[in-house]
């Protein structure tokens, strides 16, 4: 995708996401469907339901995308995260389609310290052989955490290993978060080569700059050029990405809006 016409959007309110596109100027937009910490179900806050949503987000031309809640771990051994994660990440895989989401984002959770990799690997295999995957499921790479399925790279190979040989394996993408590579210790002039190169493929880029240096395992946002995430660097790897933007960082829509143009000026 030229980087003149990549859409960049941002992270937004869920009641009315097509009025929050609106007043950014953007076409596309994501947002949580309930608390991002709470393992109770999806919650629809658009007043028109999910039908109307879905309508209303066509006839504006906005795409939409659903980040899963924070607290979905499929990866880890403990059954009490684990059958609740897979569960949840169900449920919002349903409702992420009904209102005709592009994409359910979720993070790659982590296994215990005195467990295998290679055990939570298979597990994310399991959860996508047990899941209806009805629009993709993009993989987030994280922050921190030593045992994290996807702060580094041999763990993101490690995972897409695993799942590359489980039924629906070809509806899972990535989305590749700058401001958790740099904290988690990815170099950004070769993180898309890298990933792409395990993944095949980057669906979405969650720009954000960081407030924390690199590989500090701190997952503190900051407003495009606010941070200490060398700028050329970060323009270069949303060039190189070529996938649509959302834009994670701090404030509302004005905020949003002088962010996108940071970016737009130097694509």
């Amino acid at each position: 995708m030229p980087s003149a016409a990549l859409p960049i959007g941002a992270h937004v309110p869920q009641e009315d996401p097509i009025a929050e596109a609106a007043v950014r100027g953007t076409g596309v937009v994501q947002f949580f469907l309930g608390s991002p910490q709470s393992y109770k179900g999806p919650v629809i806050a658009y007043a028109g339901g999910s039908a109307g949503l879905r309508a209303d987000a066509e006839s504006a031309g906005v795409d939409l995308y659903v980040h899963a809640p924070y607290i979905v771990n499929v990866a880890t051994t403990n059954n009490r995260i684990r059958i609740p994660s897979r569960k949840l990440l169900q449920q919002h895989m349903d409702a992420a389609a009904e209102i005709g989401a592009k994409g359910l984002i979720v993070h790659g959770g982590h296994v215990d310290k005195a467990i295998d990799p290679a055990v939570g690997f298979d597990n994310w295999r399991k959860a996508i052989e047990a899941t209806d995957l009805k629009i993709p499921l993009l993989i987030e790479n994280t922050a921190g955490g030593d045992n994290a399925m996807a702060r580094h790279l041999d763990r993101i190979a490690g995972v897409w290993d695993a799942i590359s040989s489980a039924e629906g394996a070809d509806h899972v993408g990535f989305c590749l978060d700058t401001c958790h590579a740099w904290a988690g210790g990815i170099e950004l002039d070769t993180a898309v080569e890298k990933i792409k190169g395990i993944t095949g493929r980057i669906d979405l880029v969650h720009a954000n700059d960081s407030r924390d240096t690199f590989d500090s395992g701190a997952d503190r946002h900051a407003n495009f050029g606010g941070g200490l995430i060398d700028q050329d660097g970060f323009v270069d790897l949303v060039r190189a990405a070529g996938a649509p933007v959302i834009c994670e960082t701090p404030g509302g829509a004005e905020d949003h809006r002088a962010d996108f143009a940071w970016l737009r000026d130097r694509l």
